[in-house]
């Protein structure tokens, strides 16, 4: 099932494009057969929503390579900052909850793409996403929008669905009952690098050889790849201009739950884990189990478990009447884990799950530090380690910008994971949210429970903490050339929030004590081993 969870909220005025002048086109290096695809360039202007989700994110370049003249709407223009690909669109502020704003969104559009989702926001989002469709439908109708393009999932047709999944179904038929025309993709389990229901299938797949395992791992699911969703959406522009139905879309390749996860091990070239279902379904400890096991958060990993007990096949094909099949088929479940894997083992994926998932009880931490001159008046906790090294400070930036994730802390293992795990259980990122790269590093970047707040390549990285905690908190990894090796500062900043910030910051002092000197002296020996390795 998709999980583009981008809940477009906005407090800014979006009265027009960011960008007035012509733009240029960009040109995109990726080979894409969703791109060759594409025999004439869209026409009109075309709308995203949901343009820093998984999809979204991935849907807008392609657009923009096939020549498309595109605009995206987001409550925070300031996400699309450091994106390859942001010069190349206009970006317009709009809560797609507020009519007016929506409406100045889509002046003069003709398609527009909505792929906005609040699955794992705080709230009733059931009542949150059908709103916010009665206002998308009025304000394409207003606006004059020819066509609505809207990914769902597939499901059987019952009424016991989940309430992830019925909130799914209800949005596409609010949709197709308003007067603009509307295509509804009904999509299969997403599998793609970075995907959501990918990293929970390679996580468990990776780590668990025996699965004890609810119900639903015996229900049935017909994945797709990503490359054929984007392929999809892209080519939904071609469809009849009153077209107004939901169309099944999926890989026809039909398999078990259980089967999935062993067919993965396969590709991934590691033993087959024995699955076996137990008589309960168990949706919530099935939740809490994969929320802990996976990077997947658990108020992600709730309601995608509670969408697994349904079987996910597509019930029609109808979509071939329209659309020609991709250039060289649909992709099978296996090739498309092959695919991923292969991304991920060239540390070369475009987004992920993590990136664009926003957790909205993480929002109170988006401030941006203060200056320094800012904390006089108020109470800051401040830990700073300096060390010198023979290392240059080119050799230890790499190790800088290559921190968390599968490298780690480069102090006491142990009780960074005990910390991650007990931010797990308070419903935080955790540690194994892991990198989207295991390289580079760019500002909006997730790093375990950290977001890249700022850098400067080749000298300062600054880290503000996602973690739940009672207070505010960052960490400054910078280096500066001292004679022929090179000096590295590290700064832990904290603002406590009330008496529970003070005695939070009291409690891991200790901690602190040992972490803190040890990976300062770790990063240093680590970039002086890599040097004379390097030399070798």
């Amino acid at each position: 099932m998709v999980t583009s969870s981008d809940f477009e909220i906005n407090d800014g005025d979006p009265s027009g494009p960011r960008h007035s002048e012509p733009l240029e086109p960009l040109e995109f290096t990726f080979p894409d057969r969703v791109v060759e695809s594409v025999q004439h360039p869209p026409e009109g202007l075309v709308l995203v929503t949901g343009s820093t989700g998984y999809i979204g994110g991935r849907l807008v370049p392609r657009l923009v390579a096939a020549g498309a003249d595109v605009r995206v709407a987001v409550r925070n223009p300031s996400k699309l900052d450091h994106v390859p690909w942001a010069e190349a669109v206009d970006v317009v502020e709009a809560d797609l909850q507020d009519l007016r704003q929506t409406l100045d969104a889509c002046r003069n559009v003709d398609t527009l793409y909505f792929l906005v989702h609040a699955m794992g926001s705080s709230g009733s989002f059931e009542a949150t996403e059908e709103a916010m469709a009665h206002v998308i439908a009025r304000a394409a109708h207003e606006a004059g929008v020819k066509r609505i393009i809207y990914v769902s999932g597939l499901h059987p047709q019952d009424d016991d669905l989940s309430t992830h999944m019925r909130s799914r179904v209800k949005v596409g038929e609010v949709l197709l009952q308003h007067p603009v025309p509307a295509v509804v993709l009904q999509a299969g389990t997403v599998i793609g690098s970075g995907s959501a229901s990918f990293e929970m299938i390679r996580h468990l797949g990776d780590r668990l050889p025996v699965m004890p395992a609810p119900s639903w791992v015996k229900n049935r699911i017909e994945p797709i790849a990503i490359r054929d969703v984007l392929y999809y959406l892209i080519h939904a522009l071609d469809l009849p201009q009153d077209t107004n139905r939901s169309f099944d879309v999926g890989s026809r390749d039909v398999m078990t739950y259980a089967q999935a996860m062993q067919r993965y091990a396969e590709v991934a070239g590691r033993r087959k884990p024995l699955v076996f279902a137990t008589p309960l379904p168990a949706p919530r400890l099935s939740g809490f189990w994969i929320g802990m096991v996976t990077p997947i958060p658990l108020g992600l990993a709730m309601p995608l478990v509670q969408s697994l007990r349904h079987d996910a096949v597509a019930s029609e094909t109808d979509i071939d009447q329209f659309i020609p099949l991709p250039p060289g088929g649909l992709t099978n479940y296996r090739d498309a884990c092959k695919l991923a894997l292969e991304r991920i083992a060239a540390d070369d994926l475009e987004n992920d799950w993590a990136t664009t998932y926003d957790l909205i009880s993480m929002d109170a931490a988006a401030d941006p530090l203060p200056s320094d001159p800012e904390w006089a008046g108020r109470t800051v906790y401040v830990d700073e380690r300096e060390a010198e090294g023979e290392a240059t400070p080119a050799q230890v930036w790499t190790v800088i910008e290559s921190i968390g994730g599968e490298n780690g802390w480069y102090s006491w293992k142990l009780g960074w994971l005990v910390r991650g795990w007990m931010d797990k259980l308070a419903n935080g990122p955790g540690l194994n949210r892991g990198r989207l790269s295991r390289t580079r590093l760019r500002v909006g970047d997730h790093v375990d429970w950290w977001v890249v707040e700022k850098i400067e390549p080749g000298r300062l990285l600054r880290l503000r903490a996602q973690m739940l905690a009672p207070g505010k908190a960052w960490l400054e990894l910078s280096v500066e050339p001292c004679g022929t090796g090179s000096r590295y500062h590290q700064r832990a900043i904290f603002f406590p929030d009330g008496l529970a910030g003070h005695a939070y910051w009291y409690g891991v002092l200790p901690f602190h004590a040992f972490i803190f000197p040890t990976m300062a002296k770790n990063i240093l020996a680590k970039a002086a081993e890599d040097s004379q390795t390097r030399e070798r």
